[in-house]
């Protein structure tokens, strides 16, 4: 008798131990503030944590401090929007995997009153060069991050070095900058899908100036080197990426926006979706 109950004692506890899910493994995402702001990732990443079984760390910073993140091994995947930033990081070795997954583009936005006449502009240059000599007000990012870069790229191309009471560098994420804008009835420049995500929060400003190709956003997401530090997992950043990538998953990239704005707030452009 006593074997009896030993042997089902043994299979309860066998049985027990199948049944019972296993813990959640934990993955770090350094992402810029606009995959955040927008609500992209809170759309994405309940689908990728339930198939799985993966909990997933956010940490929205800038693009340029993402990277950073990959550099120190704080992270075990990045998904950023700085193509020449990405480049350097990659050929410097601090990543083992980098992969294209969408863009969307940037537009200039400002107040309704447009005390710098630049609304209808084609280009983004001129319409900088214009809000300058207006000296109305405009709020920059100055974070490093993507959309940093890509302002300071247009003045770049305006020949102007900015400065000056108008000019505020934020030192904020994209929201912030918004709203920062808002209040100041100032300018600013923006990735198109944070911009729609807050409109329906109660941001009044207007796309004053879009279409210019200098204006693109590209999206990657990278897998950074296990050796920089023993707690970066690669084999869960190469399942993130993988399913990232994937078809189904840019469909719902797609999807995303077009029930509340009426189209796409991120266009898929991974390899995968380009090669169906």
């Amino acid at each position: 008798m006593f074997r009896k109950i030993t042997l089902f004692a043994m299979m309860a506890v066998l049985l027990l131990g199948a049944c019972t899910p296993a813990a959640p493994k934990t993955m770090t995402l350094a992402t810029t503030t606009s995959t955040q702001d927008s609500g992209l990732l809170d759309y994405l990443l309940p689908l990728y944590e339930e198939e799985f079984n993966v909990t997933v760390e956010v940490i929205a910073v800038g693009s340029g401090q993402a990277l950073q993140m990959g550099m120190d091994g704080d992270a075990d995947v990045l998904l950023v929007h700085s193509p020449a930033a990405e480049k350097t990081f990659m050929e410097e070795g601090h990543g083992v995997r980098r992969e294209d997954v969408m863009y969307n583009d940037f537009v200039i936005v400002g107040p309704e009153s447009d005390p710098a006449g630049i609304s209808g502009m084609a280009s983004a240059a001129e319409a900088f060069a214009a809000i300058a000599a207006a000296q109305a007000p405009f709020v920059s990012r100055g974070d490093d991050s993507g959309t940093h870069s890509k302002e300071k790229s247009v003045w770049k191309v305006a020949a102007m070095e900015p400065a000056g009471d108008w000019y505020v560098s934020a030192g904020q994420g994209m929201g912030a900058v918004l709203t920062m804008s808002q209040e100041m009835d100032g300018y600013t420049l923006s990735d198109r899908a944070t911009y729609l995500a807050q409109t329906g929060e109660g941001l009044t400003l207007k796309i004053m100036v879009e279409g210019d190709s200098a204006l693109l956003n590209p999206y990657g997401v990278i897998a950074v080197d296990p050796a920089k530090n023993e707690q970066v997992d690669n084999k869960l950043a190469n399942e993130f990426i993988d399913w990232l990538i994937s078809v189904p998953t840019q469909e719902k990239i797609a999807a995303f926006g077009v029930e509340k704005f009426g189209g796409s707030l991120f266009f898929p452009d991974s390899a995968p979706w380009n090669s169906k």
